[in-house]
């Protein structure tokens, strides 16, 4: 078992030490580099080693600032966790608090895919990431226990998480590929029919039939998922803070 006695949150940790010289880099500095080098080439691409060229410094060197890798995901994460720009506090409008929340996030998502690769199941915490759990637990906290309040939360951070996934896998499948997801469809229909008129698979002759949902755009993909999630977030709240 790992000894943790010796372990510092790295917000815990000052900036500048008391004494001595001046740093050369700011935190802000080293976590934009890695930022920017995980948005073009992956969250594997952004070693120490890496963001201390980027920076124009030694790789050990880099330590003096953020002690390990783990510290520097840390930070990159709350680094972009802040481009939501959330209000100071909840309206009064769940409903619309958490629509925004999840637009935001979800935008914030799509610009660095790398976040995918950069969830931890323990969270240290850091500034961004505290004023999107303070919002949006916030907006829920309308009279179910708590308990309840971090299910519904997660609930919503569960759909937009698995939606932008989606999302991003289709764009690298074109990418890939050079077909459109569309022309996929398309190439598939031959075998999918074949499916669906041997009278094995009622379900997918349904979707196949009925469904508007995967013909959508993006967006009112989202959107149209979105509006469900909020509807069984709707049902397990008091009855006076459902509308």
């Amino acid at each position: 078992m790992a000894d943790d006695t010796e372990y510092v949150n790295i917000w815990m940790r000052p900036e500048r030490p008391a004494r001595g010289p001046r740093p050369a880099y700011s935190r802000a500095q080293i976590t934009e580099a890695a930022v920017r080098v995980a948005d073009a080439e992956g969250l594997e691409a952004a070693s120490m080693r890496r963001i201390a060229a980027e920076i124009g410094t030694g790789a050990m060197s880099l330590y003096r600032y953020v002690p390990s890798r783990d510290d520097l995901v840390e930070l990159m994460v709350d680094h972009v966790t802040g481009e939501l720009r959330l209000p100071g506090r909840p309206s009064g409008d769940w409903r619309a608090d958490l629509t925004l929340i999840a637009e935001r996030y979800r935008a914030m998502r799509l610009r660095h895919p790398w976040l995918g690769d950069a969830r931890r199941v323990r969270s240290s915490f850091g500034p961004n990431t505290l004023r999107l759990l303070e919002f949006g637990l916030g907006a829920l906290d309308l009279g179910p226990p708590i308990d309840d309040v971090l299910v519904l939360f997660g609930m919503l951070n569960g759909y937009i998480d698995d939606a932008v996934e989606e999302e991003l896998a289709w764009q690298n499948e074109v990418r890939r590929s050079g077909i459109s997801r569309e022309g996929w469809m398309g190439r598939s229909a031959a075998y999918v029919h074949r499916l669906i008129d041997g009278g094995d698979h009622p379900m997918l002759a349904r979707v196949v039939r009925d469904a508007r949902q995967p013909h959508m755009d993006p967006d009112a993909r989202f959107h149209y998922g979105l509006e469900r999630v909020l509807d069984c977030i709707q049902a397990a709240l008091p009855r006076n803070d459902r509308l």
